[in-house]
């Protein structure tokens, strides 16, 4: 595309990315894998980036329309070139708008999953990221949690799903704001570097309108002790690594 950009991709998706600006990482793959329904007709991503979690969802659910809603008009001008790169322009769109307004772009109670990895740090915590693309993708300069789970709850039908990746330590503060957008909590698993790590991420699966109950699935392991990837993050990538 240019020299500005690199050309990498995850299973069957391929996507350019910025060689310096926010660039997708396993943990896109992490939530890909774990958003799961049985039926799935309207899919949103809320952040996109580079549109790989969107895009990798099209696949999983080739049935669905997929929405992918991008802030920074960088990413968003990626977006549109990664749909086209993928062959995916029947059934994926893009939209450039800030997720607090999503209410004024998207008709309430309109999908049936919605899929987030949004910045979970807070602005005062955690080492800036270097360029204002990064910044605004891992720390809360543009999105507040609070903002993001109201966005969810507007787009989800009854009974639809929400799937995020964040930080273990500000699970509280998740599960308070999931349930004020009435989005119950119904399953989290952890991740984990490897079996002798802390958990630095945790998925998390909400249902609107959901009834109180929370499965907590067997941990996650990243890597082996030899650094390599463990077995099921192996068939996650699905290409025999």
């Amino acid at each position: 595309m240019s020299a500005l950009t690199t050309l990498d991709g995850i299973r069957d998706i391929k996507v350019y990315q910025y060689k310096t600006g926010y660039r997708f990482s396993v943990d896109a793959l992490l939530l890909y894998d774990f958003a799961r329904m049985r039926y799935v007709r309207n899919i949103a991503d809320l952040g996109a980036g580079s549109g790989i979690i969107g895009l990798l969802l099209a696949r999983k659910y080739p049935e669905a329309r997929v929405k992918l809603v991008e802030l920074q008009e960088s990413l968003y001008g990626l977006v549109l070139k990664n749909i086209s790169l993928n062959e995916l322009d029947s059934s994926v769109e893009a939209e450039l708008a800030d997720i607090k307004h999503v209410k004024e772009k998207f008709e309430y109670m309109s999908f049936d999953m919605v899929v987030s990895n949004p910045p979970f740090r807070k602005p005062a915590t955690g080492r800036l990221s270097v360029g204002q693309e990064r910044a605004i993708a891992r720390h809360e300069l543009a999105l507040k949690l609070s903002d993001l789970a109201g966005a969810a709850s507007h787009l989800l039908k009854a009974r639809g799903r929400f799937f995020m990746i964040y930080h273990p330590e500000r699970l509280p503060e998740v599960f308070d704001e999931l349930r004020q957008s009435r989005l119950e909590p119904k399953r989290i698993r952890f991740v984990h570097n490897s079996s002798g790590a802390g958990s630095k991420i945790v998925l998390i699966e909400a249902v609107r309108e959901g009834r109180p109950g929370l499965k907590i699935e067997k941990p996650l392991f990243i890597y082996c002790e030899d650094g390599s990837y463990t077995e099921e993050v192996s068939a996650m990538y699905g290409d025999g690594r």
